[in-house]
C-alpha cells in the first residue's frame, strides 16, 4: 500500500534536509545556465561544497532552445573539449564547427553537475547579498513564485565564501550589488558596463577573458561576464559559456585552496 501522507513527509523531509545542509556554502552560484551548471560540475568534482539558485522551474538557461528554438547548439574545436568531458554527443559540421543537440546539452550538464556533488534549488530567486565587511558573503534567496506574486515575504539567506553571477543577460545579481552595496565594480567604470550587440567571434573570446572577480568575492561567468564588462552578445554558439565556466571553477579553487 501507498500512503500519501509517507510520501509528503518523505519530500518534506528530504528537501529540508538538503536546505539545512546547504545553507552555509563554499560557493553559491546564482543561474543554472550552462556557464553556471559547468562550473557547479568542476567545482563539486574538486569536493567544494556548492549550490545553484536557479529562478525557474527548468534548468539550463538559454541552451534548451538553441538558436531560434531549433534545438540545436554549436560549439567550436576548444569548446568541444567540455562537452567530450561531459560525454554529450558532437558532430563534426565543417571545421572548427561542431554541433550538439541541445536537449542532449542542456540535460547531461545537469546531471553531471548533480552526480559530482552540487545541489540544485529551482524556483528560487536571489533578491539581495548578504554583505559583511564590505564583501558579499551569501546570498538572500526567496520562491520565485513569491517574486512573481510581488507578495511581501521575507526571505532566507545563504552564506558562501564566494558567489559566482551566472544569471546571463539580466545580470541580476549584479544589478543589486550595484544598486545596494556603495561599491565599486571591478569594471572601467566601476558600474555596470552594459551588453553590445551580436559579434560572435570577439565575443567568444572576451567570455574569457571577463570571467573573473568583479566585486570582492564575486565571479562573473559566461553571458554575464561580457554584459558586465561590455562586451558583445555570442548567440547560440556556446563553447565560451562552457570554458567560462570551467575558468571560473579554477579561479575559485585556487582561491579556496590558499585562502
Amino acid at each position: 500500500m501507498l500512503d500519501e501522507i509517507v510520501i509528503s513527509q518523505a519530500i518534506i523531509d528530504r528537501y529540508f534536509k538538503k536546505l539545512m545542509n546547504h545553507l552555509q556554502l563554499d560557493v553559491a552560484i546564482a543561474g543554472a545556465g550552462p556557464a553556471g551548471l559547468t562550473a557547479a560540475y568542476f567545482l563539486a568534482k574538486e569536493k567544494a561544497k556548492v549550490a545553484v539558485f536557479e529562478k525557474k522551474l527548468s534548468i539550463g538557461g538559454g541552451m534548451w532552445g538553441g538558436g531560434m528554438m531549433f534545438n540545436e547548439i554549436v560549439v567550436q574545436e576548444t569548446g568541444k573539449t567540455i562537452l567530450d568531458e561531459f560525454g554529450i554527443n558532437t558532430e563534426r559540421y565543417q571545421d572548427n564547427y561542431f554541433t550538439a543537440d541541445a536537449v542532449e546539452a542542456a540535460s547531461t550538464l545537469t546531471s553531471k553537475a548533480v552526480q559530482a556533488g552540487a545541489k540544485i534549488f529551482n524556483c528560487v530567486s536571489v533578491e539581495d547579498v548578504k554583505l559583511t565587511d564590505d564583501k558579499v558573503s551569501g546570498l538572500v534567496i526567496n520562491w520565485s513564485p513569491v517574486e512573481i506574486a510581488g507578495l511581501h515575504v521575507d526571505p532566507l539567506t545563504i552564506g558562501a565564501k564566494f558567489v559566482i553571477e551566472s544569471t546571463g543577460h539580466p545580470l541580476e545579481l549584479l544589478h543589486i550589488i550595484e544598486k545596494k552595496s556603495g561599491g565599486s565594480l571591478f569594471t572601467a567604470t566601476g558600474k555596470i558596463m552594459g551588453e553590445k550587440s551580436m559579434n560572435a567571434e570577439i565575443a567568444e573570446t572576451t567570455t574569457l577573458e571577463n570571467t573573473k572577480e568583479i566585486f570582492p568575492n564575486v565571479y562573473v561567468t559566461g553571458m554575464a561576464a561580457n554584459a558586465a564588462f561590455g562586451s558583445y552578445r555570442m548567440g547560440p554558439i556556446f563553447g565560451g559559456m562552457l570554458l567560462s565556466g570551467k575558468k571560473v571553477a579554477e579561479l575559485i579553487l585556487h582561491r579556496l585552496r590558499t585562502s
